[in-house]
């Protein structure tokens, strides 16, 4: 799927598989291709049917899917043909798991499939109970708190949103449901997540969603440094302010600075932004705030000027290089799943904004489960306020509770390193796959 939080971690999968011996080839659309440049990985286009401006010139979700589907399942058999004339023909598709119809091509020219899903274990728990008819929508307070296998109790601002409002985003949401709709087909399933954080979420579903953990797709320079120069994903579809933003972090303290970012996706409301200004401002920390191009014009006019002592406003940068800086004392996040993972695996300390989807399951982990940060609570309008904001940066960067979530935070990075490392549960489980890759290469060549 070509958005950053889907690129990334696929990406991220190529380049630990071209490090083990496996010709890895990333195959995106035509429109976000250019965006993407990694070491040992080939870079192949393929169709969504608007090959010049991607999403935004369809304008309409539900449009934009099945011309995807369309147009992507076309330029995807004619790529594996293209393949299967060379020396080294396509063996298995591994695909991001919002595009089952990838699965469908490849068993169409018989070849291995391999669904890779980029949400958590638990969020993909929920829904693979919800296809299979084990759970129904609308998800109301009354059936709260959820209980499944596996799972801790989940209450219902910690569902996602797309279950308790299902006629919000109904496109989305039947995309989130697709993804189950023929995985009884592929020959592996993927996720990006790992033993230790998860084991216990994956295995209470594993009948229905057999997942292998070989998360966390984080780049290596930042866990195993098994892959050299491996410092960023190798894809950004947006301009990064790195080195500006490394200048000025550089004449801080150790721990003191915030940094500020709500992804690729989210669009905050102009009421938000302006409570999140106060309560960054009031709070006299150094903040690093990413605000994009286009959510730019709803800071408070008064904002840039006042805060030049203690604030940067940037509308894009590398996240790895900012949370692995020694100055960086707290993640301000909406908690998608890979600035979760990003945060968890540099320990860096997080206060969940969560605003849709996944990102209020994500948060409620951060904060009850894994104790590693907090998260802040909206007002009846959906707001979080800038006291709100005040006292959840006091906690997780003053008080008494910030160094308890600090070595929990700690602690999770030690662990998300040594699962990728030789020999932890997901470098295991990534080995297999090679292994079986290199056998049936082996096979069909008669070596």
């Amino acid at each position: 799927y070509p958005s950053q939080g889907h690129i990334n971690p696929l990406l991220q999968f190529a380049k630990r598989l071209a490090s083990k011996g496996v010709k890895a080839t990333l195959t995106t659309t035509h429109y976000t291709l250019n965006s993407i440049s990694a070491a040992h990985i080939g870079v192949e286009p393929i169709s969504d049917g608007f090959d010049e401006g991607g999403f935004s010139q369809a304008g309409n979700v539900d449009f934009y899917l099945k011309s995807f589907r369309d147009h992507g399942s076309r330029t995807l058999a004619e790529l594996i043909q293209k393949f299967s004339n060379s020396a080294t023909p396509v063996n298995c598709v591994v695909y991001d798991s919002f595009l089952p119809w990838a699965l469908d091509v490849a068993k169409q020219h018989g070849i291995y499939g391999a669904a890779f899903f980029t949400n958590s274990a638990t969020v993909c728990s929920i829904f693979a109970h919800i296809h299979h008819g084990l759970l129904t929508l609308p998800l109301t307070p009354e059936m709260t708190p959820l209980l499944l296998p596996g799972l801790p109790p989940l209450n219902f601002p910690d569902l996602p949103s797309f279950l308790r409002f299902p006629d919000s985003y109904p496109a989305y949401l039947a995309m989130k449901l697709s993804q189950y709709s023929n995985l009884n087909q592929a020959d592996w399933v993927f996720s990006n997540t790992f033993e230790e954080l998860e084991g216990k979420e994956a295995r209470g579903v594993s009948e229905i969603w057999p997942a292998k953990l070989i998360g966390p797709m984080v780049p290596s320079a930042y866990l195993d440094e098994r892959i050299k120069g491996d410092r960023g994903y190798g894809s950004s579809l947006w301009k990064p302010l790195s080195e500006e933003c490394i200048e000025w972090l550089e004449t801080k303290p150790s721990n003191s600075v915030v940094y500020v970012s709500f992804g690729s996706m989210v669009s905050l409301s102009e009421e938000q932004i302006a409570e999140l200004a106060w309560g960054l401002k009031e709070s006299n920390m150094y903040f690093l705030w990413v605000v994009r191009d286009s959510e730019q014009q709803k800071l408070p006019k008064w904002f840039l000027d006042s805060v030049q002592e203690k604030g940067k406003v940037v509308t894009w940068c590398n996240q790895l290089e900012m949370l692995a800086h020694r100055t960086v004392g707290c993640f301000v996040t909406h908690c998608g799943w890979n600035s979760t993972l990003e945060g968890l695996s540099l320990g860096v300390p997080m206060i969940g904004v969560p605003k849709w989807t996944d990102q209020l399951t994500d948060a409620k982990f951060v904060e009850e489960i894994w104790e590693i940060g907090v998260r802040a609570k909206e007002d009846e309008v959906g707001v979080v306020r800038k006291d709100e904001l005040l006292r959840c940066l006091k906690e997780v960067m003053e008080g008494d509770k910030s160094k308890e979530i600090k070595r929990n935070a700690n602690k999770w990075r030690d662990s998300a390193m040594k699962t990728i490392t030789e020999g932890g549960s997901s470098d295991k489980c990534i080995d297999e796959f090679v292994q079986h890759l290199m056998a049936s290469y082996q096979n069909l060549n008669g070596l």
